[in-house]
């Protein structure tokens, strides 16, 4: 079988679309050691088909036999009774331990209070800890300094540009005025004919 045929077959089947025997086909290609290697998943696939499983058909009935089966659960008496009793109480209890919990946490919380009983010693670790953020932010923008050089060559090459672009836009004056007189003279002409 060709490899183009194949490819067809193999979309067929995945689509659900491919007969018994197109099956019976794929299944012989793929039990075969000529298959491509980018085939080499459906050759497992396939491989695993080898042997033909055997799944029967359900009983006349079996449908009826598993509604049956649920409504017999059903219909149990103790199956409401866990509906009806426990979950309620399983739902207080729950409240009762959120209640208990929020108490106990508000209780005895440790809220915020003053580490050092001198305001001259906390004074002075403030400033402490205030010069350490301080070296700690000057050290990283020393680390900045290149791109701010990056930014300000950056700046220095548009301020170039505008210089030439004000010279050309100089230039482009001198040519409208050109054109200007340009148009006079043909206006003068036109009046002359």
């Amino acid at each position: 079988m060709k490899e183009k045929e194949i490819r067809s077959l193999l979309e067929k089947y995945y689509k659900g679309e491919s007969t018994l025997a197109e099956e019976n086909a794929l299944r012989e290609f793929f039990s075969s050691d000529d298959v491509p290697e980018d085939m080499a998943p459906e050759k497992e696939i396939f491989g695993y088909y080898k042997t033909d499983i055997f799944i029967p058909e359900p009983s006349a009935g079996f449908e009826y036999k598993i509604l049956a089966g649920i409504e017999k659960l059903e219909k149990m008496p103790h199956a409401g009774r866990f509906r009806k009793y426990v979950l309620p109480a399983l739902g207080a209890a729950a409240s009762v331990l959120i209640l208990l919990g929020g108490y106990f946490y508000f209780q005895y919380k440790n809220f915020g209070r003053d580490t050092y009983s001198d305001p001259q010693i906390a004074y002075a670790e403030t400033v402490k800890i205030l010069y350490e953020v301080s070296s700690k932010m000057n050290q990283a923008t020393q680390g900045l300094e290149p791109v701010g050089k990056f930014s300000t060559a950056t700046q220095k090459s548009f301020r170039k540009i505008d210089k030439s672009s004000a010279i050309i836009e100089k230039g482009l004056k001198n040519l409208n005025y050109l054109n200007y007189g340009d148009y006079i003279t043909n206006q003068t002409d036109n009046q002359k004919q």
